[in-house]
């Protein structure tokens, strides 16, 4: 099918952002389980992880080195493997896409726009995350601050790539639901989600160190410590960012 060409004009973009939005807020489950498991993530690591002795982590404690980390990828993963592509998959099964497909703007302004909410949804969970942790654990800001910037942008990127592929090859909205849960407890198992990935068997830790959930979570505890991230999860990031964005390029259906 072939869709139009036209740019929307700004007022358009503002408008289906916002009529976006107003459709993830009314998806409770979807809204409130990005923001409300990351913190018990917090919680959790904040209220049982044991002292340490002087010097150990380079003086940062378990929350801000796994903590943050694991509840930041929680929400990346959350947000870009199942609310997105939930979404997506919901609007090529009610036609919403396919009528999209006759105007002069076609369809590909709604990937954006929930793309952008979808980047909204992550910074406002990350930032939750973050604000309890300083408030109410006293975890400081991570040494390598630009480091913890680009990691959460490969991350987001990585996970919002494979959230669009699986919206592309969905074919109803509990489909791209049940994928995209599978995809976010597998990486997270493997990830470190559930505990220390070192623990499972090495080849198991060593793919989920490059898996998106794990990468990301290694790169935003290098951030923390003010170490140099390794290179094998940098360039997970960025291979699954770029093989997942043209597989959802090249397979992603309108109708």
């Amino acid at each position: 099918m072939t869709t139009g060409t036209a740019r929307p004009p700004a007022s358009a973009w503002r408008a289906l952002v916002a009529a976006e939005a107003r459709m993830v807020a009314r998806d409770t489950a979807g809204l409130v389980v990005p923001l409300g498991l990351p913190l018990l993530i917090l919680v959790m690591v904040g209220t049982t992880a044991p002292p340490l002795p002087p010097g150990a982590l380079d003086g940062r404690t378990p929350l801000e080195v796994f903590g943050l980390p694991v509840a930041a990828a929680t929400v990346l993963g959350l947000v870009g493997f199942t609310n997105v592509p939930s979404f997506l998959a919901h609007y090529r099964r009610s036609g919403v896409l396919r009528r999209l497909g006759v105007t002069p703007a076609g369809p590909a302004p709604v990937l954006a726009a929930q793309v952008a909410v979808g980047f909204a949804q992550v910074a406002v969970g990350i930032g939750l995350a973050f604000g309890v942790a300083v408030v109410a654990f006293g975890a400081g800001a991570p040494a390598a601050v630009w480091t913890a910037l680009g990691g959460l942008l490969l991350g987001a990127a990585a996970f919002f790539a494979v959230g669009l592929l699986v919206a592309a090859l969905a074919p109803t909205t509990n489909a791209a639901i049940a994928a995209g849960l599978v995809l976010f407890l597998g990486t997270g198992a493997l990830g470190g989600m559930f505990g220390d990935p070192t623990a499972l068997p090495g080849p198991l830790a060593e793919v989920g160190q490059v898996l998106p959930f794990g990468a990301t979570v290694h790169v935003l505890s290098a951030a923390w410590l003010g170490a140099t991230p390794e290179l094998a999860p940098v360039l997970g990031l960025v291979v699954t960012t770029v093989l997942a964005s043209v597989a959802a390029a090249r397979w992603f259906r309108w109708e």
